[in-house]
């Protein structure tokens, strides 16, 4: 029985599956287990930064498994391995952000800060964005604008509130005395790589501090260099000072890890017992997550980002021209880059015939297509990616 059907028989499946079973990989390329080869821009959703079996990530596994993977009394216990991802991430994160804690996955790091900002400042309502995504636990659900995912779930939670995301108007027009937070993504990923203008994050960044609301960013997707920025709010013109911000995907290269820091304003209004996690800050994870760090910027490897992912965007605008017919518009920031189709069936029709190429691309609601490829991605192989997604649309092109 093969992979594909034990998994059909056995396993929960809450998504449609392509129908191959990965088994390997290196770089940006991987292979199923009949040996046929794909090109990966996909990043396993943004998260294997540095590809596939890099072996930074493979020693880093090796010799910390060697020592200790999981801590005696878990957090009631001090790690080196902790220790030196602190020092790594404070020589990153911006300035205001002073301390720093771990959690297994963005989704629970988004959790905990909503968490914590109604904690703090006694108060209940967050306001987010309409089309963002933070996670699928139950407080990160209740602000993920993608109400077609929420009200599975959630009674209404008439408390939250949503607005258009870039539209600072609404927004301010949205806080009042009940607020505790307001959560933003610097450029929205799961809603189809929306980039609000320049001044869009620091003109709230100062509404939040005047009406003396939390600013929580969500740096998830788009943080550890995947926009051409260590983190994206290093983009704007202006210094921009969250008072909590979260990370995950890219920040250990594949290894399951997230975390949140805070500002010392934050950090002094939290008690013992307002938080915890059996597996946070583990220092298997954490000794992959240090080598991570440390590669992305010893290498300069935000740099590299920027001349990729404009190769990328670029040769997107020229394929947008080819087939103005069917693809709309192009945007992009680095290597998180997604055109739109002119209707859902189309992206899964040009999924499908990308895959069927030898392309592994990312279909997302609202007619999008993510290219999220590996940060080590190649010009070679972006050009090569391009070509193989120009074929997929070209077969799907209505005849006339």
């Amino acid at each position: 029985m093969s992979s594909i059907e034990i998994e059909d028989r056995l396993g929960i499946t809450f998504c449609s599956r392509q129908a191959i079973a990965i088994e390997s990989g290196k770089g940006c390329l991987v292979w199923d287990e009949k040996g046929s080869e794909y090109l990966d821009f996909t990043s396993g959703w943004g998260v294997t930064c540095l590809g596939h079996a890099h072996p930074l990530i493979t020693e880093a596994i090796t010799q910390q498994a060697q020592k200790i993977i999981q801590n005696p009394n878990s957090g009631f216990t001090y790690s080196p391995s902790r220790a030196k991802l602190l020092e790594a991430l404070s020589g990153v994160l911006p300035d205001n952000l002073a301390k720093i804690y771990f959690a297994n996955s963005g989704a629970e790091a988004n959790d905990a800060a909503i968490k914590l900002a109604r904690k703090i400042t006694g108060k209940s309502r967050i306001v987010s964005t309409l089309a963002s995504f933070h996670g699928r636990t139950f407080n990160t659900l209740s602000v993920s604008g993608g109400r077609d995912n929420a009200e599975k779930f959630l009674p209404a939670l008439e408390e939250n509130c949503f607005v258009p995301f870039g539209d600072f108007p609404a927004l301010n027009a949205a806080i009042d005395e009940k607020t505790a937070a307001v959560i933003l993504e610097p450029i929205q990923g799961e809603g189809g790589v929306r980039i609000p203008n320049e001044k869009y994050l620091a003109a709230v960044a100062l509404l939040c501090k005047e009406r003396g609301v939390l600013l929580i960013i969500d740096e998830i997707q788009t943080g550890f260099c995947r926009t051409g920025k260590f983190f994206a709010i290093e983009h704007s013109q202006v210094n921009i000072a969250p008072d909590i911000m979260t990370m995950g995907k890219g920040i250990a290269g594949g290894f399951p890890f997230a975390a949140f820091a805070v500002s010392e304003s934050v950090d002094r209004q939290l008690g013992m017992g307002d938080h915890g996690g059996t597996f946070c800050g583990n220092p298997l994870a954490c000794a992959v997550a240090t080598a991570v760090v440390n590669h992305l910027q010893d290498e300069n490897v935000a740099d590299r980002v920027v001349v990729a992912g404009k190769l990328l965007i670029d040769g997107l605008q020229k394929i947008k021209v080819k087939y103005s017919e069917l693809v709309g518009p192009v945007r992009g920031k680095g290597l998180l880059c997604a055109f739109e189709l002119d209707s859902d069936q189309m992206v899964t029709k040009v999924t499908d015939a990308a895959l069927n190429r030898g392309l592994l691309v990312t279909p997302t609601r609202n007619r999008i297509i993510r290219l999220i490829p590996p940060l080590i991605v190649t010009e070679e192989e972006i050009a090569r990616g391009l070509e193989l997604l120009d074929s997929a649309l070209a077969s799907v092109v209505p005849k006339h």
